[in-house]
């Protein structure tokens, strides 16, 4: 950046990029440690990652510094000197901003509105035609091209996302937070905001510290990174002298974690190719579904997964994923269109679920694939409780129920008071694997998976995606619909992008570019595609 903004309600405290210290730092929850004496140095003019897996602690720490939370014990510094982080408005104050990773913005109001309101300091009357002027200035020497007049209810994800770093930018911060701040952009979104990032800190303006879960966002754009496990900062080290394998291993622990955490990238490359002889399991056709608010949200859909074959659905949110879905698993009524599984008319019922050998992984699993009230072990036996040997002569066989629950919540690493908790009890990430656990029992010719790693840790998430390989592995097919396209490129055999309720790209993994699939998910094809099987 040649310039630095002139930023509405100036900063007291100093400019330019500040240096951050935490030490012992330490938040508890009742009697559950979130952070546990975490000291860490973030380097002025840096871009510094914080990697972990869920619960580990990340968010805790930068609330912290940001003053939403307040440590029981340690201290914060800032260049040096201990400070009192009581609430936002202090931390606003000693310059320090804030990038959340759900939208914090005024739907109904302007671009330029939204950015005026970021310093909360909005006078009565506003000269409108100076502010304009200044915000023109302003996002001119940004790489951002946004119209003051277009209002977020308008625009893009990935442009909401641009405006909530904008809006943070603006009031030129000394340190910036942001909390997974590409999981809603294409890779060339991503690319163009970190970049940025990484432009602002390297001119001395700013400090950056980043929550992700992407190794690849770490590697490119980050001069330093700390590692967060089960609260506590096990592994700090300059960019330059790690590596991802390096990073896993600390995120997992233990002595072997570096070479098992490369094991899930290798399960492709060792598998065989997907024969042309394989009998197509699933098949879509001229699939029709309409959206929430009466809209087509998707438009004469096609596709086709052969047996012992994934393939990957990539696509920024919002582009009919969901609903493809929920017409697929008859959640959502089909306008038009045919499914066939094996060659069979599909249309989701139970017994068809059942002969056809269909299994799905839906998103937000509590709300779609269980009952919040019923217990563990009866949810786990939602698909099979009326069959042998869950039940004999129409008696149902409770015990058994109890028993097979123990063994899967001891296989799947279920953390539940017992097999007989209301399944609601349980935190999101451990009914995701309540609901693994039911959905990947027995043979299976089609498995439909939405997002199956949302909200695992690290190490769960490897052996979901190992148990996603092996039904593939055992002949069945995989439809993957994930909007992590590290995830797609790892686990497909093909890939396909969908944007605006249509396939409009489709690629080999092997083959696959990223920009090219960026390109597509960012919406500059919108021809749809023949399904190709």
């Amino acid at each position: 950046m040649s310039a630095a903004p002139h930023a509405i309600g100036a900063l007291p405290g100093g400019s330019g990029a500040l240096a951050l210290d935490t030490y012992e730092l330490t938040k508890r929850f009742g009697s559950f440690t979130a952070m546990d004496r975490v000291t860490m140095r973030v380097e002025p003019g840096t871009v510094h990652a914080l990697l972990g897996e869920n619960g580990a602690g990340k968010s805790t720490l930068v609330k912290c510094v940001a003053g939403f939370q307040r440590a029981e014990e340690g201290s914060i510094l800032i260049d040096g000197r201990e400070q009192d982080i009581a609430n936002p408005i202090v931390a606003r104050a000693l310059g320090i901003g804030m990038v959340y990773q759900h939208f914090t913005l005024a739907p109904g109001m302007t671009v330029a509105e939204n950015l005026l309101l970021a310093g909360g300091k909005t006078p009565a009357l506003i000269d409108w035609k100076a502010k304009r002027a200044e915000l023109k200035d302003f996002l001119a020497i940004t790489p951002f091209s946004l119209d003051l007049d277009a209002r977020p209810s308008e625009l893009a994800a990935g442009e909401k996302q641009k405006l909530e770093l904008l809006k943070q930018l603006y009031l030129k911060p000394r340190l910036l937070i942001l909390d997974e701040p590409t999981s809603v952009l294409t890779p060339q979104e991503a690319d163009e905001v970190l970049g940025h990032v990484r432009e602002f800190a390297r001119s001395g303006l700013c400090t950056v510290l980043i929550i992700t879960h992407k190794f690849r966002e770490v590697m490119a754009y980050a001069d330093g990174v700390t590692v967060l496990r089960r609260g506590k900062a096990v592994h700090h080290c300059r960019v330059a002298d790690t590596s991802p394998a390096r990073l896993a291993g600390a995120m997992m622990g233990g002595e072997d974690a570096e070479a098992s955490s490369s094991a899930p990238a290798a399960l492709p490359a060792a598998r065989k190719p997907v024969s042309a002889a394989a009998p197509i399991a699933l098949k879509v056709e001229g699939l029709r579904a309409q959206g929430d608010r009466g809209t087509l949200a998707l438009h004469d859909l096609a596709l086709s997964v052969r047996a012992g074959e994934i393939l990957g659905v990539a696509g920024v949110s919002g582009n009919g994923q969901r609903e493809l879905v929920e017409a697929l698993v008859g959640q959502r009524p089909r306008l038009a269109g045919k499914v066939s599984v094996m060659g069979q008319p599909y249309s989701a019922r139970r017994g068809e679920n059942r002969s056809l050998k269909v299994r799905s992984l839906p998103e937000e699993p509590l709300r779609n694939a269980c009952v919040g009230d019923l217990s563990v072990a009866e949810n786990m036996a939602l698909r099979d409780f009326d069959r042998p040997p869950l039940s004999r002569g129409g008696v149902l066989n409770f015990p058994f129920w109890r028993n097979r629950a123990r063994e899967w919540i001891a296989e799947y690493g279920v953390k539940t008071q017992g097999e007989g908790a209301p399944i609601r009890s349980l935190s999101g990430g451990n009914v995701q694997r309540a609901v693994l656990a039911r959905e990947l029992a027995g043979d299976i010719n089609v498995l439909i998976a939405a997002n199956p790693v949302f909200g695992l840790d690290f190490a769960a998430v490897a052996e979901i995606h190992e148990r996603i390989v092996q039904v593939r592995g055992k002949g069945g097919a995989v439809l993957l619909i994930s909007e992590d396209l590290d995830e797609l490129l790892e686990l497909a055999d093909r890939i396909v992008v969908m944007s605006e309720g249509r396939i409009v790209f489709e690629t080999s993994a092997e083959g696959a570019e990223r920009h090219v699939i960026g390109a597509h998910m960012g919406g500059g094809h919108h021809e749809p595609l023949e399904a190709v099987a």
